[in-house]
C-alpha cells in the first residue's frame, strides 16, 4: 500500500472536483470512503486507518482552504451518520445526535475525521452539494435532489472505485420557464 500515492490520487481528485463543481465558500461536500477497497479488500472487512489518514490529508487542506465543510460518511453500522465540525451542523440547522466513530463501526474515515476535526459532531442526514464517493460507499443519500456525475481523470483511489457529483437546483415551471 502506497500511502503517497494514495494521498495524491485524492488529492487530484479534489481539486479537479473542486473546479467543476461550482463550490462556494460554506458549501458541504460528502466524502464516503472505504478504506478497506482502497487497500483491496472488501468493504467493512479490512478497515485501515493509515489509508483513511491518506485521503483526508490529500482532500481536507483543500477543503479548508476553500472554506467548504467536509461531511465524513460513516459506515453501514452507524446509519451512514455523519461527521462534521459543529459549525457546518449548526449553520444547516442540522440535528445533532451522539455517537464516536470507531474503524469497525463507523469506519476508518469517519474515525479520523472525527480525531481531525476542531470541534466533531455526528448527524443523521444532510443534504450536500457534491460528493466523492471512494469505495462504492452510496453517498447519494446524502446529496441534494439532483445529482449530476462528474468524471474525473482519477478513476481509482488505491483499489477503490471513485465516483463523484456535484448537485444543480432543480428545474421547475414547464415549457414555459426559462433556465439560466
Amino acid at each position: 500500500m502506497n500511502l503517497n500515492l494514495i494521498k495524491q490520487q485524492a488529492r487530484t481528485a479534489l481539486t479537479e472536483l473542486l473546479g467543476l463543481a461550482g463550490f462556494r465558500a460554506g458549501d458541504i461536500l460528502v466524502a464516503g470512503c472505504s478504506s478497506s477497497e482502497i487497500v483491496g479488500g472488501h468493504i467493512g472487512k479490512n478497515s485501515s486507518l493509515e489509508a483513511a489518514r491518506a485521503v483526508f490529508e490529500g482532500i481536507y487542506p483543500g477543503l479548508m482552504e476553500a472554506g467548504v465543510f467536509l461531511a465524513a460518511q460513516c459506515c453501514e453500522h452507524l446509519n451512514r451518520a455523519l461527521i462534521v465540525e459543529r459549525a457546518c451542523a449548526e449553520k444547516y440547522g442540522y440535528e445533532i445526535v451522539s455517537v464516536v466513530p470507531k474503524p469497525h463501526a463507523g469506519g476508518s474515515f469517519a474515525t479520523v475525521a472525527y480525531g481531525s476535526f476542531s470541534d466533531p459532531v455526528a448527524v443523521e442526514h444532510i443534504k450536500a452539494h457534491a460528493g466523492i464517493d471512494i469505495g462504492d460507499t452510496l453517498i447519494g443519500m446524502h446529496l441534494r435532489d439532483v445529482a449530476v456525475p462528474v468524471r474525473l481523470s482519477v478513476r481509482r483511489i488505491g483499489e477503490a472505485n471513485l465516483v463523484c457529483a456535484r448537485t444543480r437546483p432543480k428545474y421547475i415551471g414547464g415549457a414555459r420557464a426559462k433556465y439560466e
